[in-house]
C-alpha cells in the first residue's frame, strides 16, 4: 500500500490503531483530532485518502465532505461512525464518500477499503443540487452495528437514486415497508407520491391506471406481492409494460419464496423478473442478536420522546431478552418494550418483568424443532404417517401440500382471532402477517369472524 493518508478521529485509540496499522502497510500518516486541521491539510493539497469520523469536537465530517469535494475532487473519504443508523449511510453516500464504515469497525476490512481507495483514480463527480434537510436517523427503527445491517444500509444508498424496481424480502416484522419508504424519502423522489397498491386497487381493471396517476412519477410500492392473485400478477405485467420514461419507481416486498413460488407455478415468471431489478433482504433479528441491546434503547428513548415513564433494562433483563428467538422480529421487540415500559413497576425493567411478558410468548423453535412427541412438529408428522397409512400403499389424491396448509391454517386464524376479539389489526399484529393476506385468507378459508372478548 502507498501513499498518503490523513486520519481525523477525536478517539486518540482509534488514532493510535490506523496510524501504526497503515505505517506497516507502507503508508505515510497524518493523524489529528480537528477537523479544522484536517480541512488545512486538505486545502494544502496533502494526503491521497482520508479517514474520518462523523462526530468530531468542532464539527460534523459528513458536512465536511461536499467542501473536500469542492476543493479536492479526486480525493477519496472513507467515513467510520458509531451513529449506527441507515441515515449515516445515506448521508455518506449522497456526499459521495468513497465508502463508510460502523465502530467499532473490523481493522483488516479497513485495510483493505484504504488499499482499494489507494490504488483507484477517484472519477470527478458531477454537481448535483443541494438537497433539501434530512430528518433525524432517529426516526427510523433502522439500527444496527451488525455486519448484516451494515450491508444492507450500503445497499440501500446504492440502489435508492437508480430507476431498477426493488424487491424486499424478509420475515414478517422485520421492516421491510420501511425499507421501500427510506428509498424512497432519501430519493430523488422524495418530494412526490409514495403510493402503496392494495389488492383492492388491483381487483379492477381499470386499478393500475388509478395507481399510476395517483403516483404521478414517485414510487409505487406492491405490498406482500406474492398473496396476489393470478388476475392481480397479470394487471401489474400489463401496467409495468405501459410504463414511459417519466415513470414512477417499482417496489415490492414478499415474505415468501418467490423463485420457489415461481418455479412451482404459482407466481408469474414475467412479473418475478419485473420486479426482482435488485432484491434487497433484511435479516431476521434472530440472525443479528448482537443489535437486540441497540434496538432496545432505541426503543426506550423512542417512548420517553412520546411521553412514557423513562426506563432502563437491568443486565439480566437484557441478557434474556437477547436470548429470545424473537419470531415476529422487529416488531415484536418493539410491541414487548412498550409493554414492558407500561408492566415494569420500578425505573429498572428486571428479569422477573421480562419473565413476565415473554413467559406467554413461547419460543418458535421448541414449537417447531423434532424429537420430543410434545413437540408440534411431532405431532403433525404422526398425523401424517397415519394419513398416509390409512391409504393402504396408494398415494393420496393430488393437491397434499396445499390440503395440509389449509388444515393447520384454518384453526391458527380462528384460534388468533378469538384471542383478539375478532380484530383484525391486533390479529394480523399477532401472526406477524400483513393485514390484507389476513383478511384474504379470512375469505379463502371462510372464517366467520365474529367480536367477542379477547383472552388479553
Amino acid at each position: 500500500m502507498d501513499g498518503t493518508v490523513l486520519v481525523a478521529d477525536d478517539d486518540r485509540t482509534i488514532r493510535t490503531v490506523l496510524t501504526q496499522a497503515l505505517t506497516r502497510a507502507g503508508c505515510k500518516v497524518h493523524a489529528t483530532s480537528s477537523l479544522t486541521t484536517l480541512m488545512r491539510w486538505v486545502s494544502e493539497g496533502k494526503g491521497d485518502l482520508v479517514i474520518s469520523d462523523v462526530m468530531m469536537p468542532d464539527g460534523n465530517g459528513l458536512e465536511m465532505l461536499p467542501v473536500i469535494r469542492e476543493k479536492r475532487p479526486s480525493l477519496p473519504v472513507i467515513i467510520i461512525s458509531a451513529q449506527n443508523t441507515i441515515m449515516t449511510a445515506i448521508q455518506a453516500t449522497e456526499a459521495d464518500a468513497y465508502d463508510y464504515l460502523p465502530k467499532p469497525f473490523d481493522l483488516p476490512d479497513l485495510m483493505k477499503r484504504a488499499a482499494r481507495a489507494l490504488e483507484r483514480k477517484r472519477v470527478v463527480p458531477t454537481t448535483r443540487a443541494p438537497d433539501e434537510p434530512r430528518g433525524e436517523g432517529d426516526d427510523l427503527p433502522l439500527v444496527g452495528r451488525t455486519p448484516a445491517m451494515q450491508e444492507l444500509y450500503r445497499l440501500v444508498a446504492r440502489v435508492m437514486n437508480t430507476d431498477l424496481s426493488v424487491m424486499i424480502t424478509g420475515e414478517s416484522g422485520t421492516g421491510k415497508s420501511l425499507i421501500a419508504r427510506a428509498i424512497h424519502d432519501f430519493s430523488d423522489r422524495r418530494n412526490l407520491p409514495f403510493v402503496t397498491a392494495t389488492p383492492n386497487d388491483l381487483a379492477v381493471m381499470e386499478g393500475p391506471a388509478t395507481i399510476l396517476s395517483r403516483a404521478r412519477g414517485g414510487s409505487i410500492l406492491f405490498d406482500e406481492v406474492s398473496d396476489l392473485d393470478d388476475d392481480a400478477q397479470a394487471r401489474i405485467v400489463r401496467m409495468l409494460d405501459s410504463l414511459t420514461d417519466d415513470a414512477p419507481r417499482i417496489l415490492a416486498t414478499s415474505q415468501q419464496d418467490l423463485m420457489a413460488k415461481m418455479e412451482a407455478g404459482a407466481f408469474r415468471q414475467d412479473l418475478f423478473y419485473r420486479l426482482c431489478g435488485v432484491t434487497v433482504n433484511v435479516p431476521s433479528l434472530r440472525d443479528r442478536v448482537e443489535d437486540i441491546p441497540l434496538l432496545t434503547e432505541h426503543f426506550l428513548l423512542k417512548a420517553e420522546r412520546d411521553g412514557a415513564p423513562s426506563r432502563r433494562f437491568s443486565k439480566e433483563a437484557l441478557e434474556m431478552v437477547r436470548a429470545y428467538s424473537w419470531p415476529g422480529n422487529v416488531r415484536q421487540l418493539e410491541n414487548t418494550v412498550r409493554r414492558l415500559i407500561v408492566t415494569a413497576a420500578e425505573e429498572e425493567i428486571g428479569r422477573t418483568d421480562v419473565e413476565m411478558v415473554l413467559g406467554n410468548q413461547p419460543e418458535i423453535e421448541p414449537l417447531m424443532g423434532g424429537g420430543s412427541s410434545d413437540k408440534l412438529s411431532a405431532s403433525v408428522g404422526s398425523h401424517l404417517r397415519r394419513y398416509f397409512d390409512l391409504h393402504g400403499g396408494v398415494l393420496p389424491p393430488p393437491g397434499l401440500y396445499q390440503r395440509i396448509l389449509r388444515e393447520v391454517e384454518m384453526p391458527l386464524i380462528e384460534i388468533a382471532l378469538e384471542a383478539t376479539g375478532g380484530n383484525q389489526a391486533k390479529c394480523a399484529d399477532l401472526l406477524g402477517i400483513n393485514r390484507n393476506t389476513l383478511r384474504k385468507k379470512v375469505t379463502d378459508l371462510d372464517i366467520r369472524v365474529t367480536r367477542r372478548r379477547k383472552l388479553m
